[in-house]
């Protein structure tokens, strides 16, 4: 599999991240399923509740998020992966920013996630169908902790009042 890695080394706002503190997906094409090789810090928070697999609104709690980004521009397609320390996962497909066509589809854990310390470590698969035909930009974020202590990280900065993901125009070019 040839891959490049994402590193997560920035607070939502471009703020840098210490070197311990930083994350990183691991991302290439397998048979024809995205793989994505999961290094991430722990911030230690519990599970959502239910089992683990499919979760509605997985960004809640504690995730590592890649956004795939395609070249359809009317309307912006893409479509939003989910991973969490405790095995719960949410994919979903976007038409428009934010408007959600499809949610809670398959993802494969080629390794389920393992948390030692304060890192956690999974490996996923996505059906390459479940992307954009043609992806041309993404970004990776990762969420942790509840309340005053909950903190938004990205790959690159999406500066504003608040945390706000989706903009996709500031996403970096798609590396594979």
């Amino acid at each position: 599999m040839s891959a490049v890695t994402l590193v997560i080394g920035h607070r939502w706002d471009g703020a840098v991240l210490p070197t311990a503190g930083r994350s990183s997906l691991r991302i290439g094409w397998a048979d024809d399923a995205l793989q994505i090789e999961v290094d991430a810090a722990f911030g230690g928070s519990a599970p959502p509740p239910g089992p683990a697999g499919p979760t509605a609104k997985l960004w809640e709690h504690e995730v590592v998020e890649l956004f795939v980004v395609g070249d359809a521009e009317d309307p912006v397609r893409y479509t939003e992966i989910e991973l969490s320390p405790h095995g719960h996962h949410l994919v979903l497909q976007l038409e428009g920013v934010r408007n959600i066509v499809a949610e809670q589809l398959p993802l494969r854990w080629v390794a389920p996630p393992v948390v030692e310390g304060d890192r956690w470590r999974a490996v996923a698969a996505v059906g390459r169908a479940l992307l954009p035909a043609r992806p041309v930009r993404c970004n990776a974020y990762r969420v942790a902790g509840a309340g005053p202590t909950r903190t938004w990280e990205a790959m690159v900065a999406v500066p504003g009042d608040k945390p706000d993901f989706h903009q996709l125009d500031r996403f970096a070019p798609w590396p594979l």
